[in-house]
């Protein structure tokens, strides 16, 4: 049944869902047409928050860019490299192979999402590599399918944010801070998580196709570019400009103090971000490289597999504005809202979230457009503040695997198209929202 399934949306999704930019395009016109319709702005108004708000998420743009060329240089050093084909020659079956890389997706998102998407990638990669027989779509997707638990994990950002004062909050007085203990190691949170670790492997392997005419193997010609051997001349023969080029020394001075900072700075209590995994990154791609100029081709070869982001995130910006500034993303709220009792409080509180992330795919952005919102309906209905932050957390998560706004620095590595992954995604959030809404239904 599972793998019916798995065949049945593939053929939808290979058959219907454009390009991941088209799909932006049409995202953004439904959401300009529905803040006329609903929300009563006129053509003007939303023509300027869509332009206004295209700038919004410039600076977490580059980040994103950041992570995904940084990462993907660190990953074609020769020590990451031979790491990345030893655990490949492990998963030398399709079975193996989709459990092993769901796994270390599952785990790689809950220690940071920004180092779980791409190692996945590069893990998933080296595996269609190095064995045969296996559904490449169906492993990328399965590599995808580990950013669903990302939201329970030590990146969350909606439940980082409310352990610390913020805005929304600190209106609430004494609850204005919401410790972890009651978010992400609540029992609640940590049951969820625990099924789908278990289960998220199973299901994928199940998806595998039988007939070997159904599956389809990645020709590894398509990756010849991602390595490539050093080329360099005696050092006698270099001249003094291509001898600091070459130099392992000045690399290896920036590399140390790099490592030495990231030490600092956990000792000191940091938390696993975004920017320290971007500095860690950083660091790394300079010591495994050895040289300034090899990091410096690494670097051009890997910054080839951005132009999704630098091309799609304004647009998703855009649409945050329209939703936010319209008031579009409150009506749908509110709406949830309306028809809850303080039992089913907190399963339409993640309904909406799913809903809303469809059009405002980011963390921060959930919390900014539903916080305000849910949290004195929350107070007023007698429901905790951490019950109603991790179903917003979760319904963010959830309808990851439909929008492919996240997807975009796994399928730049992998070299496949959203329409590629998307009908095993979608069994993935079949899966996930039946465990989380009984999740937050009955515990």
């Amino acid at each position: 049944m599972i793998r019916a399934l798995g065949n049945f949306f593939s053929k939808i999704a290979k058959r219907w869902i454009p390009d991941a930019f088209v799909f932006a395009i049409i995202l953004t016109i439904i959401v300009f047409a529905l803040g006329m319709i609903i929300q009563g702005s006129s053509f003007m108004e939303m023509t300027t928050y869509w332009g206004g708000g295209m700038w919004d998420l410039l600076g977490f743009s580059m980040q994103m860019v950041l992570v995904l060329v940084l990462g993907s240089a660190l990953a074609i050093s020769k020590p990451v490299h031979r790491a990345m084909v030893a655990i490949a020659k492990v998963a030398n079956t399709p079975g193996k192979a989709i459990v092993i890389i769901t796994v270390v997706a599952l785990v790689a998102n809950y220690l940071n999402w920004g180092f779980g998407l791409i190692v996945s990638a590069i893990l998933a990669k080296e595996i269609a590599k190095n064995s045969k027989g296996i559904h490449y779509p169906l492993l990328v997707a399965s590599a995808y399918s580990g950013f669903i638990i990302w939201h329970s994990g030590l990146s969350a950002s909606i439940q980082l944010t409310v352990a610390a004062k913020n805005p929304v909050m600190e209106k609430f007085g004494e609850g204005a801070i919401i410790p972890t203990s009651q978010t992400l190691f609540s029992a609640q949170t940590l049951i969820i998580a625990a099924v789908m670790l278990v289960s998220i492997p199973v299901i994928n392997m199940l998806m595998h196709p039988k007939k070997k005419e159904e599956i389809y193997e990645v020709d590894p010609a398509i990756f010849v570019d991602d390595s490539y051997e050093d080329e360099v001349k005696p050092r006698k023969e270099m001249t003094p400009a291509e001898k600091q080029e070459n130099s392992i020394v000045l690399a290896l001075i920036i590399a140390v103090v790099g490592v030495i900072y990231s030490v600092m700075y956990f000792v000191k209590g940091g938390s696993l971000g975004l920017n320290i995994v971007i500095f860690i990154f950083l660091a790394l791609g300079l010591l495994f490289h050895k040289t300034p100029i090899a990091y410096v081709k690494a670097i051009n070869k890997s910054v080839t597999t951005a132009g999704g982001i630098v091309l799609q995130f304004p647009f998703y910006a855009g649409i945050m504005g329209m939703m936010v500034k319209s008031g579009l993303a409150a009506t749908f709220s509110n709406w949830f809202v309306s028809i809850s009792t303080p039992q089913t409080f907190p399963f339409f509180t993640y309904l909406s979230a799913g809903l809303v992330n469809m059009f405002v795919p980011s963390g921060g952005g959930q919390w900014a457009v539903q916080g305000p919102i849910m949290m004195p309906a929350a107070k007023a209905l007698g429901v905790s503040y951490a019950q109603t932050a991790s179903a917003i957390a979760w319904g963010d998560a959830w309808t990851n695997m439909l929008q492919p706004f996240w997807a975009l620095p796994l399928l730049a590595v992998a070299k496949l198209n959203i329409k590629d992954i998307m009908g095993y995604t979608t069994v993935i959030l079949l899966w996930a929202g039946l465990i989380t809404s009984l999740g937050l239904l009955l515990i």
